[in-house]
């Protein structure tokens, strides 16, 4: 997922630093006119090294064939097929594993094999991998298998309401290139985006902190008819109670308890105590989804959610280059759809699943965390307060930012499959909460000096991220403005404009810097005792590696050889004078 500065690209004429239709340029590099944004890049995805990217030439138009591409034409990824298959199949066992190991607090391998035992039965799980998935579950497994599936589809359902119901920006997309036909003569789309998912945080937050319906017993005194009373069961997530009658005597008069009806906190904690089941289910959600999309693809869209209807409201959806190689495999793994829609149009899955139910879900496990630590030893420890304050903010920003990411090579040229699917709802709100899981049993109770050391090395990170994208942001706004007039670039034959000092003459991808500097403080948080917690900054690494590979091999086909001019002005990548 990609993090960017909204500005005005979305503007329908070029502004004076472009020329008309350029693509944006792929991530992390500082140019001029419009493009992918200026507010930084963040994935939460496992496999997807995607980000703010080209989008496919404008001369794509319908003359494109319809059929796939053929095995000796087409340029796979990740592996190919069998890549895609192993990524498939490991990324739910590493996801549940995580979970486990964070709640041992270190590394087990005999948990290895108990996972194995999904694989050998996946319809119909063992009741020892069930245990694995919720040991401290009060009614069994098998009770707690429906609740948890419940907890997830209402979740999610919760999520697209608050979609539907919220007041909106309308804002339009980029254009993408007709793949299947639908336009002419190089016709492209443009879809139109229904953003408030800031809003959408706050009013979820607001309702889980006071907003929640819970029923509480009081006495009342009466005559001798037993009154009729109410309880939520167990502790249960929900609201709505079962009755039972429940007479009490003393004192010569009867009394009985009745529930009433109030608004409070919601029972967090018990997402910790179904952590793993969560995952699992959410897991089963996201392969359905990811398996519903794919047959999708094969059917005429629900229209561009522009609104107009009339002619072209169904049209053959835009396919995405990446997932349209004819292995089913593969493109049920990197998706074939560009940007699947429905309700007449109007809901684009992909969009919403990149920022809604994982990424609030994320910040909703940590406050979890948070609740259950506080209800064991009575106060949260300041690692568990910062882990919340640190990711909170993260997850913050990218929603005040949502509309940036309508230009992202998420939207605008990967496919939504099982990889994005995956990513968005399972791989970020449960392998992101790690640290927040691992404080809850294992907190280091680190000291103040130690723990101000950490925000010093958040803040650092944060100002590196922040500034290097502000900056280019600025750039891209107003060249001539006083905050960047003194910056120097470089021209590209295509127009556009790639900086060569301030932030970005310092490396080409110094905010990918900034950004993992960043993960690694919450990652300090749980102290040195075990690797378990620093999952993400080793897995985020080697992600932004590969990323910034692939985005180098995108800016020498696009700039050529201005591309390599450009490196060797601004040599390093990452950090300056190293690498």
């Amino acid at each position: 997922m990609v993090r960017l500065n909204p500005n005005d690209r979305f503007a329908k004429h070029p502004t004076p630093i472009e020329r008309p239709p350029p693509p944006p340029p792929p991530p992390g590099v500082a140019t001029g006119g419009k493009g992918s944004g200026g507010g930084g890049e963040r994935t939460p995805r496992p496999a997807s090294t995607s980000s703010s990217s080209s989008l496919s030439s404008s001369s794509s138009s319908s003359s494109e064939s319809l059929t796939p591409s053929t095995p000796s034409s087409f340029e796979y990824e990740f592996g190919g097929p069998l890549g895609a298959f192993l990524t498939m199949v490991s990324l739910p066992i590493v996801t549940l594993l995580l979970i486990r190991w964070a709640a041992r607090g270190r590394i087990v391998w005999e948990d290895v094999d108990v996972v194995r035992l999904l694989l050998a039965s996946p319809s119909c799980p063992s009741s020892r991998f069930l245990h694995f998935l919720c040991p401290s579950c009060d009614d069994g497994p098998l009770v707690e298998l429906p609740r948890c599936a419940l907890v997830v589809f209402s979740w999610f359902a919760f999520q697209v309401i608050l979609e539907r119901v919220l007041p909106c920006e309308l804002v339009e997309g980029a254009p993408l290139p007709d793949r299947h036909g639908g336009g002419r003569g190089g016709e492209e789309r443009r879809l139109t985006y229904r953003i408030n998912g800031h809003l959408a945080f706050w009013v979820t937050l607001m309702l889980l902190d006071v907003g929640w319906p819970r029923w509480i017993d009081v006495v009342v005194e009466g005559g001798a008819k037993a009154a009729t009373t109410t309880t939520t069961g167990r502790g249960g997530p929900w609201p709505w109670p079962w009755s039972r009658r429940v007479p009490l005597t003393g004192g010569g008069r009867t009394t009985a308890t009745r529930s009433v009806l109030t608004l409070g906190r919601a029972p967090l904690a018990w997402l910790y105590d179904h952590h793993a089941m969560l995952a699992f289910v959410t897991i089963a959600y996201a392969i359905c989804l990811s398996t519903y999309l794919y047959a999708k693809s094969f059917a005429l869209d629900d229209g561009d959610g522009d609104g107009d209807g009339g002619e072209g409201a169904r049209r053959p959806p835009l396919l995405a280059a990446g997932g349209n190689s004819g292995n089913r495999v593969y493109d049920f793994f990197m998706g074939r759809e560009l940007n699947p829609r429905s309700l007449g149009g109007t809901f684009d899955w992909k969009e919403f699943c990149e920022l809604r139910p994982g990424l609030i879900g994320w910040a909703v496990l940590n406050m979890a965390m948070l609740a259950k630590q506080r209800d064991r030893l009575g106060y949260v420890t300041g690692s568990m307060v910062l882990v919340n304050v640190f990711q909170g903010a993260y997850v913050w920003d990218a929603l005040y930012q949502e509309r940036a990411i309508l230009t992202t090579m998420d939207i605008t040229t990967d496919g939504f499959g099982y990889m994005l699917v995956f990513g968005d709802l399972a791989w970020v709100p449960f392998t992101y909460s790690l640290q927040a899981r691992y404080l809850v049993d294992h907190d280091p109770l680190l000291s103040l000096p130690a723990l101000a050391g950490i925000v010093a090395v958040n803040v650092a990170g944060y100002l590196i991220f922040r500034g290097a994208n502000g900056q280019k942001d600025a750039f891209r706004r107003d060249p001539n403005s006083v905050e960047v007039s003194h910056l120097t670039y470089l021209r590209t034959k295509r127009g556009t404009k790639l900086l060569t000092s301030g932030w970005w003459g310092l490396a080409r991808k110094i905010n990918y810097t900034g950004d993992w500097i960043m993960g690694l403080s919450w990652c300090m948080l749980c102290g040195f005792d075990s690797v378990v917690p620093y999952f993400y900054a080793i897995y985020f690494a080697i992600l932004l590696v590969h990323r910034s590979v692939r985005d180098d091999r995108l800016c020498r086909e696009k700039y050529g050889d201005d591309w390599d001019r450009y490196k060797s002005i601004v040599p390093y990548r990452f950090i300056p004078g190293i690498i």
